[in-house]
């Protein structure tokens, strides 16, 4: 039972059906001493009634007169009562017929108790003294036995009701009281370095869920102004080095051109010169992914065909994946019209493209597809290469996450990715990585909500 919610119908319906069935036991302890009550009431009242018959001069009567006396009393109260008179010095005076000439149980030391006839069944038995006699009077048990049955029975069958009904108020219950949870979860899967400002509903009720709902706030705001301090520093940094990039290129490219160098120091400059582009093109990424998350790039959005854009895009893809020895498979599949920035989506599509040919083996194949589907106009870029796993999937959109083969060279920033992410959402659309069709590979997926759309021919 790893879920919460199931723990919690588990013990809910055990406590409620456990509490119940203690109920019914002891009320059937209850109903069996109060009916066994009413049977020597019923014993007493008869005696009585024999009493009566039998007169105040009872003790100096004969056999032959209390047989007279009584008999038709007992008679009419033959299915009700079992009666034997005994007298200690002259045996058995009388017994009723539905005795049969048989004597009652007899417990010594007892005067009310519960006894068994062959072909009568159980009797509760009570014995009086009417000196010089002794008067035992039974009631049949059968009756009281088949309520208790029939109570068992229902008490059974309501249990069973009792678990099935408390199964389901259970679960009721526990996505009730578990509903502030998950959307303390749902809010805070959506938290994520794009979405800091989100935070979780506080209700009114002053609760430990309540409680912990501040508490993650007061985490995401802690979060929050310690990836603003880092987003601050990254553009602060980034900008303020712009500059001395640009004097080191510019000093070194005067060496160059002086002419005054040796070969092997003209080499070792134009090393410098290009590791200096390097850092100048990642400098200008982290720029843009500053810019970008703080909202401050406005996309220049143009409602257009993109089955035209991939068109004339798909000639300096192919040039590109022959130039690097692979092979390319392009498709568009519907018509409609989306709005985006054109020279954006091209960077997108070669960052993703550019990671395609370097995962990729020799003549290996790259599928770039394009298709409506829904509202939405969806473009995968999908490799042959080692692919990634679960973790490095979900991780992919990271800055500076690289996943480099062992002993491939590693040239990137690894910010190419997160740049698309950053690209794509402000275009209103999302990114993702998933396996290959095939199960190798890694396909990479974008889409972007369309304005208008017809899926296919």
């Amino acid at each position: 039972m790893r879920s919460i919610r199931t723990r919690i119908t588990f013990w809910y319906a055990l406590s409620a059906t456990l509490t119940l069935a203690c109920l019914f036991v002891v009320g059937y302890h209850l109903l069996q001493n109060y009916v066994t009550h009413d049977l020597d009431l019923l014993n007493v009242t008869e005696f009585e009634q024999i009493k009566a018959r039998l007169g105040s001069d009872y003790a100096s009567l004969n056999p032959e007169i209390i047989n007279e006396r009584i008999r038709q009393t007992t008679d009419y109260a033959s299915v009700l009562f079992y009666i034997s008179i005994d007298s200690h010095g002259h045996g058995n005076l009388f017994r009723s017929k539905n005795l049969a000439g048989n004597p009652l149980p007899d417990v010594k030391g007892k005067r009310v108790f519960n006894g068994t006839m062959t072909g009568i069944g159980d009797l509760r038995i009570a014995e009086f003294v009417m000196p010089p006699f002794d008067v035992s009077i039974g009631t049949p048990m059968g009756q009281m036995r088949r309520a208790m049955v029939a109570y068992a029975e229902v008490s059974l069958a309501l249990l069973l009701g009792m678990i099935l009904a408390s199964i389901a108020i259970g679960l009721g219950l526990s996505r009730l009281m578990l509903r502030p949870v998950r959307l303390i979860g749902e809010t805070a899967n959506r938290i994520r370095s794009d979405n800091l400002t989100e935070r979780i509903a506080v209700t009114r009720v002053d609760d430990e869920i309540s409680g912990l709902a501040r508490l993650l706030n007061q985490m995401f705001d802690r979060l929050e102004s310690s990836f603003n301090q880092v987003r601050q520093f990254s553009a602060e940094v980034s900008h303020e080095l712009k500059t001395p990039l640009s004097l080191v290129r510019l000093h070194a490219e005067k060496l160059l051109s002086d002419g005054q160098l040796s070969q092997a120091q003209e080499d070792a400059v134009l090393i410098q010169l290009d590791e200096l582009a390097r850092v100048n093109q990642m400098v200008d990424e982290l720029l843009f992914l500053s810019r970008a998350e703080a909202q401050g790039i406005r996309m220049n959005l143009v409602v257009q065909d993109p089955g035209q854009f991939m068109q004339n895009f798909e000639q300096d893809v192919r040039a590109l994946t022959e130039h690097q020895g692979r092979r390319l498979h392009c498709f568009h599949q519907g018509h409609g019209e989306v709005a985006f920035e054109e020279r954006w989506l091209r960077q997108v599509v070669l960052n993703i493209l550019t990671n395609a040919l370097h995962a990729s083996p020799p003549n290996g194949l790259i599928t770039l597809r394009s298709e409506f589907v829904g509202q939405a106009w969806r473009v995968s870029i999908e490799d042959e290469g080692p692919g990634l796993n679960p973790e490095q999937r979900k991780r992919a959109f990271e800055r500076f996450m690289r996943f480099n083969p062992t002993g491939a060279e590693d040239r990137g920033s690894g910010l190419g990715l997160a740049i698309c992410r950053s690209i794509i959402q402000l275009h209103n659309g999302h990114i993702h990585a998933e396996p290959g069709s095939t199960g190798k590979g890694l396909r990479m997926v974008f889409e972007i909500p369309a304005s208008t759309w017809r899926t296919s021919d």
